[in-house]
Order: structure tokens, then C-alpha cells, then sequence
């Protein structure tokens, strides 16, 4: 991991991810909306690049309980915080959970 990298520190270890954790994460629409637009991207995202109707400091509260449960990994390139999903993670953790979040996501935003 690079000096820039390390600037985030609170990411959950792999092996601590938990369905109660990732299921109260999710209970946000916001969040489901951050985990969608994540999931249809080719690669990582901005913090400022989400659709996403809320104040700047209620993003980063999103973006906060998303990585402390597990769901993202934050890292910055330059001074740009980059978002991603943690797919591999959560796929070992919870198999089809993932899958299965955006999809009901995709649905409730009507795609």
C-alpha cells in the first residue's frame, strides 16, 4: 500500500465483513445508490462524481458507513478520493448478497 493510500485507515478487514453490518449499511436508499452507480462504473469514482442529492457532508457520512461496513474501499490517486466496490471481498464473505443488493437497486431506480 502507498503513503497516499494509507491516509484511510479505517477499512474493515476482509474477514470481519458481516451480514448485520452490510445489511445496516444498506438500509439507506442514498447508500443503495452509491453501491449501484459503483457497480455500473468501469472503474472507480470520485467522491464528487455520484448522482446523489445530498450535501457534501452528508456524502461523506455515506461514504464512511459504506467503508467501515465493508461494502467500498476508499484510496486516494493525487488528492482525488476514489471509491470501488470491495466485489471480492463480499463475494467470499456473504456469496450472491452483492449481486443480489444491486439488482434490487437497479429495480428500485427503475432500470
Amino acid at each position: 500500500m502507498t503513503a497516499q493510500t494509507e491516509r484511510i485507515t479505517d477499512h474493515l478487514a476482509a474477514e470481519d465483513i458481516a451480514l448485520q453490518g452490510v445489511l445496516d449499511a444498506l438500509t439507506d436508499p442514498v447508500r443503495r445508490t452509491i453501491v449501484r452507480q459503483l457497480a455500473d462504473a468501469e472503474s472507480g469514482m470520485a467522491c464528487g462524481t455520484f448522482d446523489i442529492n445530498v450535501t457534501r457532508s452528508t456524502s461523506t457520512h455515506h461514504f464512511k458507513v459504506l467503508r467501515r461496513a465493508g461494502i467500498l474501499r476508499q484510496e486516494y490517486e493525487g488528492t482525488v478520493k476514489t471509491n470501488s466496490l470491495r466485489r471480492t471481498d463480499l463475494d467470499r464473505a456473504l456469496p450472491g448478497l452483492l449481486d443480489a443488493i444491486i439488482a434490487a437497486a437497479r429495480h428500485e431506480a427503475g432500470q
